[in-house]
């Protein structure tokens, strides 16, 4: 009995004893933050929907450098050449068969004319100059006035050839008012076409200087 209890002691004392005198605490683990897994980077292509990504590869290119240009002086550049650029010159051909007449009133006088029945006529000296480069053929020249009556039978005067360089004076009268100034105009066509109208406000008086009758309707010279 006595032996029994003497090795229930030893074996508590041997489980007491862990070869500390003194046995330390306990101390808490310490912690440990948890770490991530590092991220593997395959140069393998990624595949989607089977069709393979080629993966982007960003170039830089590097800029060019600016090289500075330098503008030669003034003194280094020649003197620039004026060049005249010739003017082209206009010159006029002359027209073939062009027909040109003038109408000059010399002047007038009154009258009165029994013959036809009539009172105080108006009568117009007109001289017809072909100044044009072809013969004036069938000629009608017509007197006209403001005041006209009746219709005069030589208010119309006909030609049948005025030739180049020539000129004719006519005699032409219209029925006019008594003693009134009666403003006029001369009309002339050809078959070379109608020609612009020559008028007077008032007809001067002629005088003297009226042509003789023997001068007139017949073509001569133009004269100077």
């Amino acid at each position: 009995m006595k032996r029994t209890t003497l090795l229930i002691l030893s074996a508590a004392v041997l489980a007491a004893c862990s070869g500390w005198g003194v046995n330390p605490l306990p101390q808490p683990t310490p912690f440990l933050p948890p770490t991530r897994t590092p991220s593997i980077v395959s140069p393998t292509p990624v595949v989607i929907g089977g069709a393979t990504a080629t993966p982007f590869i960003a170039t830089l290119t590097p800029s060019p450098s600016l090289t500075p240009t330098f503008l030669p002086t003034n003194t280094n550049q020649p003197s620039p050449t004026v060049t005249e650029t010739p003017v082209n010159t206009f010159t006029p051909t002359p027209i073939t068969n062009a027909p040109a007449l003038r109408i000059v009133i010399l002047g007038c006088n009154t009258d009165i004319d029994i013959l036809h029945g009539m009172g105080e006529v108006t009568n117009a000296y007109v001289t017809l100059k072909n100044i044009g480069n072809v013969p004036l053929t069938n000629l009608v020249a017509t007197l006209y006035a403001l005041d006209e009556g009746r219709e005069h039978p030589d208010k119309t005067q006909e030609i049948a050839l005025l030739p180049v360089g020539y000129e004719i004076t006519l005699k032409m009268t219209v029925d006019s008012t008594y003693q009134a100034e009666s403003p006029i105009q001369v009309e002339v066509r050809s078959d070379q076409g109608l020609f612009p109208r020559e008028g007077a406000a008032s007809c001067r008086d002629i005088g003297r200087f009226a042509p003789k009758p023997d001068g007139l309707n017949t073509p001569v010279p133009l004269t100077p």
